[in-house]
């Protein structure tokens, strides 16, 4: 594959995770219904695959591409962009064991408990998920244009 059509896959990648959370965001603003339940936990599959992706395609392109890895395990930005990244996985978990759990009560045709302290909570790690997201946007400007580097 090339590393122009890498780049682009890596790149798409990004926007649908952005997009994915901010349906997610989106939806876990209001009282759930049976769809809207539904949507959410389609999107956090979508939003797993996709990161899945991401990871992938950019560590192709660390090891594979025209820059090598020495280039990008010796960029700041690089290491604070994986770092956010690893932060953004992490903080995932949360909010995805939430929707699973909602699994059962959808087979049932109901709709899932979500109090009010646990949509704060979702909701804020949606917002610091996609604060991070930004930071790696930023991170992956700079790397691109050499700043950071210090080998």
């Amino acid at each position: 594959m090339s590393p122009a059509l890498l780049a682009f896959v890596h790149h798409l990648a990004a926007f649908l995770i952005f997009g994915v959370l901010m349906v997610e965001l989106s939806i876990t603003k209001s009282d759930l219904t049976l769809t809207s339940a539904r949507t959410v936990l389609r999107m956090d599959a979508v939003y797993g695959l996709v990161a899945m992706v991401l990871l992938v395609v950019g560590f192709v392109r660390v090891f594979y591409t025209e820059k090598g890895s020495a280039y990008y395990f010796h960029n700041a930005a690089f290491i604070v962009k994986v770092v956010a990244f690893a932060g953004v996985g992490l903080l995932s978990i949360y909010p995805t064991v939430k929707f699973l759990g909602w699994r059962q009560a959808l087979r049932q045709q109901q709709v899932p408990a979500f109090d009010a302290a646990t949509r704060r909570t979702v909701r804020l790690i949606l917002h610091v998920e996609l604060t991070l997201l930004v930071v790696m946007m930023l991170c992956a400007a700079l790397m691109a244009r050499g700043f950071g580097f210090f080998g």
